[in-house]
C-alpha cells in the first residue's frame, strides 16, 4: 500500500517543509509519476533478484561472510540509480522556489533537526546506546523474529561499540541541509543544477569529513553485525527470514510493472 501511494506520501513530505503552490504541486506530481513508472518497470525487477539470490543462500544453510558482504553490495548499488532519478525532479521544484519558500524550508529544517537531537541524543552515552540498541533490535527481529539472548547480547555490545555515531550523522545531516540552503541562494545562476545533482548524487561530500568516515566504518560495523546475527541464528530464525524475503518478493512481483512509452524508449537506445 505504501509503494501503490508512494507519490501522494512525497508530495505529503515534501509539503512539511514547503507550502507549494498548485503549478508546483502538479509539475512534481507529474514529475514523481515518471519516476514511479521507471522504478516499478526497471528497479523493482533487481530487488527481486536480490531476494532471490537470498533465498538461494539460505537453501545452503546460514549465509557466509562472503555472501553477506555480496548481499551489501548488492543492496547499496540500487541506491545510485534512485538518486539519478530524484535530480532532475528536485531540481525542478528546488529553482521554481520563491525567497519565502526558501526561508520556510529553512525554518521546517530547523524545527525538524532540533526535533531529532531531542529524540535520538536524550540522556547520556550509555541511554542513547540503549536506545540504539532498541530500535535495532527490532528491525532485526522483523527479519528473524525473536532475537535470543545470544543475539541480543550481540545487538547490545555492537550499540555500545558506535558510542558518537548518532551525533556524527546529525551533524552530517545539518552540514548537508546549510550547503542546499546555500546553493538555492543561487538558483537562478548558473551552476545550480550541478550543484544539486552533486549534493543528491555524491551527499558525503557536503556532510563533512568526519560524516564519510564514520559511513565506512558503519557499513563494515552492518556487515559485521548481520554476520554475528546469522551465525547465532536457530533453524526456525532463517526460516522466518526465508518466509520473510519470499513474501517480500511476492508483494514486489505484484507490484512490477511494464515499462512506460519513455522508459521502453531509453531501454531500446
Amino acid at each position: 500500500m505504501a509503494y501503490r501511494y508512494a507519490d501522494w506520501g512525497i508530495v505529503w513530505w515534501v509539503e512539511d517543509f514547503i507550502s507549494l503552490s498548485q503549478a508546483q504541486e502538479q509539475q512534481l506530481n507529474a514529475d514523481i509519476e515518471k519516476l514511479k513508472q521507471w522504478h516499478c518497470s526497471t528497479e523493482l525487477p533487481r530487488y527481486r533478484a536480490w531476494l532471490s539470490n537470498i533465498d538461494n543462500d539460505l537453501a545452503s544453510g546460514k549465509p557466509t561472510s562472503e555472501a553477506v558482504g555480496r548481499l551489501q553490495d548488492q543492496l547499496v548499488s540500487f541506491f545510485p540509480p534512485l538518486m539519478q532519478g530524484i535530480t532532475p525532479i528536485a531540481i525542478n521544484l528546488l529553482s521554481s522556489l520563491s525567497d519565502e519558500q526558501v526561508r520556510e524550508l529553512a525554518g521546517n529544517m530547523e524545527d525538524n533537526h532540533r526535533e531529532l537531537e531531542e529524540e535520538f541524543l536524550a540522556g547520556n552515552a550509555e541511554t542513547i546506546a540503549q536506545a540504539r540498541a532498541e530500535r535495532t533490535i527490532e528491525r532485526a527481529e522483523r527479519w528473524l523474529g525473536n532475537l535470543n539472548d545470544s543475539q541480543q547480547t550481540i545487538v547490545k555490545n555492537w550499540s555500545e561499540s558506535r558510542t558518537g555515531q548518532t551525533k556524527i550523522w546529525l551533524e552530517g545531516r545539518r552540514n548537508w541541509q546549510k550547503a542546499l540552503l546555500e546553493a538555492l541562494e543561487n538558483r537562478r545562476a548558473p551552476g545550480f543544477e550541478q550543484e544539486i545533482s552533486e549534493l543528491i548524487n555524491n551527499p558525503e561530500a557536503g556532510r563533512g569529513d568526519a560524516y564519510a568516515q564514520r559511513m565506512d566504518e558503519s557499513m563494515e560495523a552492518m556487515s559485521s553485525l548481520i554476520q554475528d546475527l546469522l551465525h547465532a541464528s536457530q533453524p526456525s530464525q532463517l526460516d522466518h527470514l526465508a518466509q520473510r524475503t519470499s513474501e517480500l518478493n511476492g508483494d514486489f512481483k505484484a507490484l512490477t510493472c511494464k515499462p512506460g512509452p519513455e522508459v521502453a524508449m531509453q531501454s531500446n537506445q
